[in-house]
This record gives C-alpha cells, sequence and structure tokens, in this order.
C-alpha cells in the first residue's frame, strides 16, 4: 500500500520514493507519494517524477485503481521501472486552488442546512448538490454567510475517529449518496473552527479559513423538484 503523505500535510510540494510497479498501461504505483488521487470530487493531483539520472515524467492526473494509487503519466511520457528511485513535485499552484475551493465548499454545507446529493471541487469554480425539500436557498445571503466564515478565519485541522464511532454519530455525513471509505478500522474527519463544520473527508485543505480569499456563489441551479446546485468561484 502507498504511504499516504499528503494526510498528515497538505502543504509538503516535494518529496522521495520508489517505483514500486508500473501497470500496462504506464500507470506509476509507488511506496509513497504527495499526490492527492481523485476522489470526494477533488481532482487529482499533477506534477512532475524526476529520477536519480535527470529523467522527467510529468503526471497529468492522479487516481485509484485496483486498490492502488496510480500516478498517470501525461502522453509520450518517458517509461519508469520497478525500483527507480524519483522525487516527486506536485503542481502547487493547482494543489493550492483545489485545497482553498475544497475548504469553501465545507464552508457550503455549514450554512446551508440540507443533506448533500452530489458536488464536484474546480480550479475556478465549484459546487454542492443539495436535496432542500421546503428550505429556500439565497443566493446573496449564502455569499455573505460564507465570506463571514472565511474572513474570521477559523483553524482547519483533521481528526481520526473508529468506523464504530462514526455509526454512533451518523448525523456527522452529509453526503446522501455516498459514504466514508470504510476497512480500516478508523475515519479522517475534517473540522473547522468551533463547531463551524465537522465531516468525514479525505480531501486537501487550507490551514484557516482567511487563506481562502474572497468567494461568492455564482448562481443556484434547479436540478429538479428536490435538488438544489449551489456554484461557487472566487471573487478576487
Amino acid at each position: 500500500m502507498t504511504d499516504l503523505l499528503f494526510r498528515e500535510d497538505a502543504y509538503q510540494t516535494d518529496f522521495e520514493g520508489t517505483v514500486a510497479s508500473v501497470n500496462e498501461r504506464g500507470g506509476i504505483v509507488l511506496d509513497r507519494t504527495i499526490f492527492y488521487y481523485t476522489s470526494g470530487g477533488q481532482p487529482g493531483d499533477k506534477g512532475v517524477l524526476k529520477t536519480e539520472d535527470g529523467v522527467e515524467v510529468r503526471i497529468g492526473t492522479t487516481i485509484r485503481a485496483d486498490g492502488e494509487i496510480v500516478h498517470v503519466p501525461e502522453e509520450d511520457q518517458p517509461a519508469l521501472t520497478a525500483e527507480t528511485k524519483v522525487r516527486g513535485m506536485i503542481d502547487w499552484e493547482n494543489r493550492h486552488q483545489l485545497m482553498r475551493m475544497h475548504t469553501a465548499m465545507h464552508l457550503v454545507c455549514s450554512i446551508v442546512p440540507c443533506g448533500v446529493t452530489g458536488g464536484q471541487v474546480g480550479i475556478d469554480k465549484s459546487r454542492l448538490d443539495f436535496d432542500v425539500g421546503e428550505y429556500t436557498l439565497d443566493k446573496d445571503e449564502i455569499t455573505a454567510k460564507l465570506n463571514a466564515l472565511i474572513q474570521e478565519d477559523h483553524p482547519v485541522s483533521a481528526q481520526w475517529i473508529t468506523d464504530a464511532e462514526l455509526d454512533s454519530n451518523p448525523d456527522l455525513v452529509r453526503t446522501m449518496s455516498v459514504q466514508p471509505p470504510r476497512g480500516s478500522g478508523k475515519v479522517r474527519l475534517l473540522k473547522i473552527g468551533d463547531g463551524v463544520d465537522l465531516q468525514p473527508c479525505g480531501g486537501t485543505h487550507v490551514r484557516r479559513t482567511g487563506e481562502i480569499g474572497p468567494v461568492r456563489v455564482s448562481k443556484i441551479e434547479n436540478k429538479g423538484k428536490r435538488n438544489r446546485r449551489v456554484n461557487i468561484v472566487f471573487d478576487a
């Protein structure tokens, strides 16, 4: 199993590792990585793997496939082999944008008191879908509350609980259609401030909400009788 370094430090931008295997499509599995893999609505990291001989392989995305974390090279990249030592470097500007956006999405969750039916984190725009029932969403109100939480500069941290603890606190899970990954015996929670937000999440996030910067709800879309899509963008 690949050691997921990003879970301990989302701000780490480079690392040293060893190629564990290369699949039939050229996907690279490492013994350890800081590259976040596509999951939870957040895209996988891109960047570069560089060998001790100076060979560079540009990584276009990172995914999870067949239980492995796979670094997917861009087209026409040099091939690596097992046991090769590499230095990996993520595209930090891309990662940091996603960290800011993903944390902002948690703040949207804390403002809208409805179940989440879907979502997607993006560089320039992100969205969350809510099962609103009779609840009415107001674009300007959500924007104002969102920026207030950002300006209050709440601390953001992670903690772990057991599967059993999560089972005894089902309200921690806001997503209606997707459950947190099980199997390891523990689940990672993201905590924002003192009571702002607390829910399972394996993504990468900023250390404080003030780092997000100004955002706004660009539009709220009607996606069915009960479903509303809240889109947010950076406002700077």
